[in-house]
């Protein structure tokens, strides 16, 4: 019976992390369903840009008050996660502070900045929930932020206060039984256990002022509370973990690769479609013969698709972004035809992706294949009037702070409606017929070009 916890929690532990594992590869699995494109060029400036973009959150703090709280909660989630390492091994060996002895005056530095982070985040956590629910901003109320969109958010907050809570009233507690202790309170074998030689185990600049709220308590309550929430901790922090998956807050895994995988060509330059480059240079080539056979052996390869029409069509680093896409909306605050009203959202474009690809990889798991649902993400999910609302101008991506491109899956889709169901909008048609006859978009003829001169 000694050793039960430790094997409950070893149990727990491999289950939690393996179910995790089990989840990646299903998502690694659904982004390979995309074409493969290589971004492995420039790699100096690949890992520049992941160091600046991504560790340092550069864009994020372009607004000041957002960026500044996301800091704390970012640099609280990695450096208060170094403690988890503790209670995995606490957990698995039935020890208690393992480090303590080891570290010395260093443990009571980490613990003390973990509980400041800890409650800093707390607060950026509390300033969070305000900002989403409250104060009625602008891009939190969008109608794809509707239901589960938004629930996602405040249950990831809730989840964050809980934890620091959790963190902390452990912290408390324990200093109350080592309190207990060294003055004599507490005077059991058990009670000894939380104190290494003649010293408090750890430095609590915050929990100590919570451990007057547990003073009375009997060694056996102050017992009870420090395990579950300890217990409480670790299981919500293997539940968080696994939750991410279904979750906007995926970003923090992916984040990384994300950067380092964006495109480094000015934002402005449009890729080229092989098969439509093929045939110009083939128009324009003076000596091609456009009614020779082909030669002996050589493969005509057509695309299977001009454009996108549903998340086959796209490369695996848009797919990434779809995952990746933090749901903020900054690119859908900076969108010119959102603003004025259009039903273009960005962000909308990126969660409409995920959706789809969520949706087909749900038939993969159940069919083992991939079998037509009937559904596309043109049309079925994103309409066309969004697509053209679009005005190409890249404030979406210049926006995003992690370097996601919706404009690129937006000229995928509008490639597709032109190349493939000639279906522009008749504005476009008109202009596309002009320049075709007239070598201009105006519908006036060359030999008209210059009558306005003599009309002054």
């Amino acid at each position: 019976m000694q050793y039960l916890p430790n094997i409950i929690f070893a149990i727990l532990l491999i289950g939690m992390v393996g179910f995790f594992a089990m989840n990646i590869r299903k998502m690694i699995r659904n982004i390979k369903l995309g074409k493969k494109v290589d971004r492995t060029d420039r790699q100096p400036e690949r890992w520049a840009q992941m160091a600046k973009i991504a560790l340092g959150q550069s864009k994020m703090v372009r607004r000041p008050i957002a960026g500044f709280l996301h800091i704390i909660v970012y640099v609280g989630f990695v450096i208060i996660n170094i403690e988890v390492l503790e209670i995995i091994i606490d957990g698995l060996t039935g020890q208690h502070r393992i480090f303590a002895p080891f570290l010395g005056g260093v443990y009571d530095f980490l613990i003390a900045t973990f509980e400041i982070l800890a409650f800093l985040v707390l607060v950026s956590v509390i300033a969070f929930l305000v900002r989403r629910n409250i104060m009625n901003i602008r891009r939190f109320l969008a109608r794809e932020l509707k239901g589960w969109p938004k629930n996602d958010a405040n249950y990831i907050l809730y989840f964050e206060v809980v934890l620091m809570g959790l963190f902390l009233t452990m912290n408390a507690t324990d200093l109350a039984i080592q309190n207990g202790v060294l003055d004599g309170t507490f005077t059991s074998e058990a009670a000894m256990h939380y104190v290494h030689g003649k010293m408090v185990t750890g430095s609590f600049p915050i929990s100590s002022w919570m451990t007057p709220w547990y003073s009375g308590l009997s060694l056996e309550t102050l017992f009870i509370i420090e395990r579950a929430c300890w217990w409480l901790h670790i299981v919500g922090i293997l539940i968080f973990l696994n939750y991410l998956y279904w979750s906007k807050h995926l970003h923090i895994m992916l984040a990384f690769p994300n950067v380092w995988l964006a495109k480094l060509t000015p934002k402005g330059q449009f890729t080229n479609m092989e098969a439509v480059t093929a045939e110009v240079k083939l128009m324009m080539d003076p000596n091609a013969d456009p009614f020779a056979t082909p030669a002996e052996g050589a493969v005509d390869e057509m695309p299977a698709s001009l454009g996108a029409s549903d998340i086959f069509d796209l490369n695996q680093v848009q797919l990434l972004n779809a995952y990746t896409c933090t749901e903020c909306g900054r690119c859908t605050a900076e969108c010119p035809a959102n603003i004025t009203g259009k039903k273009l959202s960005p962000r909308k474009i990126m969660m409409d992706t995920r959706d789809r690809l969520e949706d087909v990889g749900s038939v993969i798991n159940k069919e083992g294949e991939w079998k037509d649902d009937g559904k596309k993400l043109l049309n079925d999910y994103i309409l066309p009037e969004e697509l053209w609302a679009c005005t190409t101008c890249n404030a979406c991506v210049e926006a995003c702070p992690i370097g996601i491109d919706p404009l690129s899956i937006i000229m995928e889709m509008r490639r597709y409606l032109v190349l493939e169901n000639s279906a522009a909008p008749n504005e476009l048609n008109a202009t596309m017929s002009n320049i075709e006859n007239n070598g201009a978009p105006w519908p006036y003829n060359q030999q008209d070009r210059l009558n306005w001169a003599n009309e002054i």
